[in-house]
């Protein structure tokens, strides 16, 4: 490890920033230095400029993706190397589109599930829409955070550095219980590699294929990832009945606005809601052609 990937993890562990994001922001770097081959000390603000146009117009990466890597580039110069000449309030962040998520139906679940390469794809493809877990927060689930006793999940240390607990269903525990026996897991629930003892937990990159290939082994032509499944099993909830508040707390959001975009998801909401065009009193079609 170089002394300056090494300051740079070291300010990220001071903050008590989480794993995911000190691993995205000193992968951005690293691609940052690659990109111009040269250590990111001796490079400055138009070398950034250049970088983001770069992402922008021939990676065609995504605007929060972007943001994220521009983020990372912030921190590294500010905080770890204290170059305060650089104003990144100059450089402009590309704003994201807002676009609803992806849900699928419940028979879209069904043939996705079933499409699972294996045991273990799909007991991670029923965790992942069984209990609306993120990708990360799976990855470094271990064992001993399966409580059967209390029919929960713990979640340690999720998005924002957020403990929860969430509940889990007897046919996940069944599952989960199948896989176990057959895997026989011993740190991580899901450990990286072939090997049931490897010390590393999944890649997220590793449950994404897992999503896209059983997404098109079951012929859904639709853009799907972990998180789409996340976002369904909170959309079958709050067409299920479920109030916001308890939704809230199963997915783990900080705030209540992140929530409410499932009540617009929501297909019996809208079904519920009369059509104004409804109340007149007009012909239909049919009754008002002449002969």
């Amino acid at each position: 490890m170089t002394l300056l990937r090494q300051r740079m993890l070291e300010e990220l562990q001071r903050r008590n920033y989480s794993q995911a994001t000190i691993e995205s922001y000193i992968s951005s770097v690293k691609e940052f230095a690659e990109y111009f081959h040269k250590s990111p000390d001796l490079l400055g603000a138009e070398e950034v400029r250049q970088y983001q146009l770069h992402l922008m117009n021939d990676k065609k990466l995504a605007a929060q993706t972007v943001k994220v890597r521009m983020s990372a580039l912030r921190f590294f110069y500010w905080k770890t190397l204290k170059r305060r000449d650089l104003y990144f309030d100059d450089l402009p962040m590309p704003k994201a589109p807002k676009r609803l998520p992806t849900v699928l139906s419940p028979e879209e679940i069904v043939r996705m599930i079933q499409a699972a390469a294996s045991l273990r794809h799909r007991a991670i493809l029923i965790l992942l829409y069984g209990s609306g877990i993120r990708r990360a927060e799976l990855g470094w689930l271990q064992v001993t955070d399966i409580d059967s006793q209390r029919m929960v999940i713990h979640i340690q240390q999720g998005k924002g550095r957020r403990d929860r607990d969430v509940p889990m269903t007897p046919f996940v525990l069944e599952v989960l219980r199948e896989y176990w026996r057959h895997a026989r897991p011993k740190v991580y629930l899901f450990p990286g590699g072939r090997w049931h003892n490897s010390p590393k937990p999944i890649s997220g990159k590793t449950v994404w294929n897992i999503c896209h290939n059983a997404a098109i082994r079951a012929g859904l032509t639709k853009r799907i990832s972990p998180h789409t499944l996340r976002h369904s099993f909170a959309t079958h909830h709050s067409e299920g009945g479920t109030d916001l508040a308890t939704i809230q707390s199963l997915l783990g959001h900080a705030n209540l606005k992140e929530t409410l975009i499932y009540v617009h998801l929501s297909q019996n909401r809208m079904r519920a809601a009369v059509n104004p065009l409804d109340r007149l009193k007009l012909q239909s079609p049919a009754e008002d052609s002449r002969p």
